[in-house]
């Protein structure tokens, strides 16, 4: 099973030095930490903690650590992770004591959020809850709660790049609305949690992003268009190709979910994401002239008349007042997330 290059865990390292020091001899609770938020995450805890000799410790939640043990065995190996079995709306709370909470459970998954839309609300909502009712119970200096762009609602045609300030509407008589809608109640769960018992939650609102360990069989579309390269297919879009999105490299993902945990302003939401919009064409296209002999068939006819939909981040705020950047072109993650999967069987 490959692992994340050296050189992107210390990439991570350098931007997020200054901040390890908190976590120094401290103990850190992770749900989603078999996701692909929280495998980067485990991943750049280890190289740090190993490099700076922090002496910490991260436990993650999972609902199957045999499984998951199974298919990446080099987390035997590492004393400092932990896993606790359990399902984030159950789970019985651990003895040990925690400084940091990462809730990263619930991952954007359309075909889960069509399905079975009532699990989805539930594992978002009730799962917040859960896992902050736990940190009540903590010496805890920092609680981050992952949530996403779906907040926003339908971004509209006029706005170029959505600011942390902005709220539009989400059909709550449409069921496939339980994703946005969850994590909007989630992160009020998080508000209320944090003016009645002053549990410091950082919020990061995240978008779309790039890199090894995504899912490429998911409705993830860059996902999908590196799943055709790989396979030396044509990459078909069943769509016009005008709506835009940014895809952020995971590595630049990971050091600002770092620095949020660690620097951030309580109850403050931070967009998460890279601000260079491309439209699903030119996503495509870029994968395909990294890939000698495939081509891009767009099935549906484009209407000028219509304005292109867009889910893209104003990153102002995060990159002003954490001092984040962006390290990675869309070329550059997309040959690096290419080259993760082109030998190597990853789940």
């Amino acid at each position: 099973m490959k692992r994340i290059e050296q050189e992107d865990l210390e990439h991570i390292l350098s931007q997020t030095a200054e901040l390890w020091r908190q976590v120094k001899n401290k103990n850190i609770f992770i749900t989603g930490g078999t996701g692909f938020f929280g495998k980067w995450l485990l991943e750049s805890f280890i190289y740090s903690n190993n490099k700076l000799q922090l002496n910490a410790t991260i436990t993650v939640l999972t609902r199957n650590p045999d499984n998951f043990l199974s298919q990446f065995p080099f987390y035997q190996d590492e004393a400092s992770v932990k896993f606790v079995k359990g399902d984030i709306l159950t789970f019985e709370f651990p003895n040990d004591k925690f400084q940091f909470i990462i809730h990263a459970a619930t991952e954007a998954d359309a075909a889960l959020n069509q399905a079975e839309p009532l699990k989805m609300l539930d594992t978002i909502t009730a799962g917040t809850r859960r896992i902050l009712d736990f940190a009540r119970q903590q010496p805890l200096e920092s609680f981050l709660f992952t949530s996403s762009g779906a907040v926003y609602g339908k971004q509209p045609n006029n706005i170029t790049h959505i600011t942390e300030k902005e709220s539009y509407s989400i059909d709550i008589n449409n069921p496939n609305s339980a994703y946005a809608e969850g994590k909007r109640l989630a992160e009020l769960y998080c508000s209320i949690y944090h003016a009645h018992y002053e549990l410091p939650i950082k919020i990061a609102r995240c978008f779309a992003f790039v890199g090894p360990y995504l899912p490429l069989d998911k409705h993830f579309a860059i996902g999908n268009f590196i799943s055709n390269a790989l396979k030396g297919e044509d990459i078909i879009i069943k769509g016009d190709g005008t709506p835009y999105r940014s895809y952020m490299y995971a590595s630049d993902l990971t050091v600002w979910l770092w620095t949020i945990l660690l620097k951030g302003e309580n109850n403050i939401p931070y967009n998460v994401g890279s601000d260079e919009d491309y439209n699903l064409k030119a996503v495509a296209q870029t994968v395909a002239e990294l890939t000698p002999g495939i081509k891009v068939q767009v099935l549906t006819k484009a209407d000028p008349a219509k304005p292109a939909e867009r889910y893209v981040p104003d990153i102002s705020r995060v990159r002003h007042s954490l001092g984040t950047q962006l390290s990675f072109s869309l070329i550059d993650s997309i040959k690096k997330t290419k080259a993760f999967y082109s030998s190597h069987e990853v789940i």
